[in-house]
């Protein structure tokens, strides 16, 4: 029997799988298993995770009420495919119908946010019989073809080939952004005109959709002020455009503030998509649109996988969870927590751009020392490192591979976050002095 250890694991999977599947940490770890904020790897080393599976597990670890659901399930039946009734899925698509809190919402549930979104191009291409679509500078939507075409990031596009017509506005990345300097008002202001600009000069104006993050997630948290999208549904509503919202990273309370991230500006969107930490690391994504764009398919689909009967369950025992025990009011009170424990040690390091984010969404940009915004990806790289060293996992993202992304489940606590940051401060003093 081959040693279990994390270099031979990575080895072996170096060797099977694609060379372009992005692995952290210069000796990468495989984990195990996990209990509540906590997880192990293969050679029994403990990690405090905050990034819990790129913001998926939502609730924890091992949550006995999700397990128990799983394991009821699973001795039920695991599939039937959507060409069956399913009680589970139906339940969870009320749910979610209702949270969503859209107007005559439907739901469609699929298997990742990249089919969520791909899912909801569909629908407003088909509705707006055009292939225009806005998205926003420095966004990521997935990794299918679709999605690919219409994600702002050089570091995510693999292809530029695609049938969408894509035109990009301003808005979403503020520290990068050529309106950095304006107060909010004035932010918005320029970004509403720049919106304006591209539909009047880069577009034919029957524009399917805009698709936009309310916080950039692989983007590195990138968090515009609040309003923005508010702002920007007013012009589209001049001219029709359906607005999409990818609350794949925001959704379900995250932010602390709001259950929805887009509620910070002022608008409902028409569509809303999700994924991520609704199953808790079961795999479950989907689509909330009003019934007039959901049902404006003019041919018949199924979902073999969608919102099946045990990822269903799953997601309905989470979500419970996640409502019964008030876990929005979590991320707000402890996501301040964090953040004032966070931020002295950002405003004291020259090479921390800023901390940003909301909730337990939070990000934190390195850039060359200085005063200057020239990313510097290698000091990123090295506090990966060093968190990790000190038995944190973080993330780590960001346009220029320059933002550490901070973002444990719900659930976490004070005493853990107070052991993160501590964490963190001492991997900024080993980095920088």
């Amino acid at each position: 029997m081959t040693e279990r250890t994390n270099a031979d694991l990575y080895a072996r999977e170096r060797a099977v799988l694609p060379s372009w599947l992005a692995v952290y940490y210069d000796q990468p770890i495989a984990i195990e298993r996990g209990e509540g904020r906590h997880v192990w790897d293969v050679e029994g080393t403990r990690y405090l995770d905050f990034f819990g599976g790129i913001l998926t597990t939502m609730t924890g670890y091992s949550v006995p009420e999700v397990v128990d659901a799983i394991r009821e399930q699973a001795g039920k039946i695991l599939h039937t495919s959507t060409l069956y009734v399913s009680q589970p899925m139906v339940e969870l698509a009320e749910m979610i119908a209702e949270l969503s809190r859209i107007p005559d919402a439907k739901v469609f549930l699929t298997t990742s946010g990249t089919e969520a979104n791909d899912a909801a191009l569909l629908l407003c291409t088909a509705y707006r019989r055009s292939n225009q679509v806005l998205a926003m500078r420095n966004s990521y939507h997935g990794r299918s073809f679709s999605t690919i075409a219409i994600t702002g990031n050089r570091s995510w596009s693999a292809t530029s080939l695609s049938g969408l017509s894509v035109s990009y506005v301003h808005g979403g990345y503020r520290l990068r952004s050529p309106f950095r300097d304006l107060d909010d008002d004035a932010y918005i202001a320029a970004c509403v005109q720049d919106l304006r600009d591209v539909i009047d000069m880069m577009t034919a104006g029957d524009v399917a959709c805009l698709i936009a993050e309310p916080i950039q997630g692989v983007g590195g948290f990138a968090t515009p002020p609040d309003g923005l999208f508010g702002a920007f549904s007013e012009v589209l509503a001049e001219h029709g455009i359906p607005f999409i919202c990818d609350e794949v990273q925001t959704g379900w309370g995250r932010t602390g503030e709001h259950f929805w991230g887009y509620q910070a500006h002022g608008a409902t969107p028409d569509l809303l998509t999700f994924a991520k930490g609704v199953g808790n690391g079961v795999a479950l994504g989907g689509v909330v649109a009003r019934a007039e764009i959901m049902d404006c398919l003019p041919a018949n689909s199924i979902s073999t996988f969608g919102g099946n009967p045990l990822s269903s369950a799953a997601a309905l025992a989470n979500l419970r969870y996640l409502l019964d025990h008030d876990l929005q009011t979590n991320a707000a009170k402890v996501g301040a927590h964090l953040r004032g424990l966070l931020q002295p040690v950002v405003d004291a390091t020259d090479g921390l751009a800023e901390l940003r984010g909301k909730g337990l969404m939070l990000a934190v940009e390195t850039v060359k020392p200085g005063g200057g915004i020239e990313p510097d990806a290698a000091a990123a790289a090295a506090l990966l490192e060093e968190t990790r060293r000190r038995g944190v996992l973080v993330g780590k993202g960001g346009l220029y591979g320059n933002v550490l992304r901070i973002a444990p489940p719900l659930s976490v606590t004070a005493e853990e976050v107070d052991e993160a940051a501590a964490a963190f401060a001492a991997a900024v003093d080993a980095v920088y002095r």
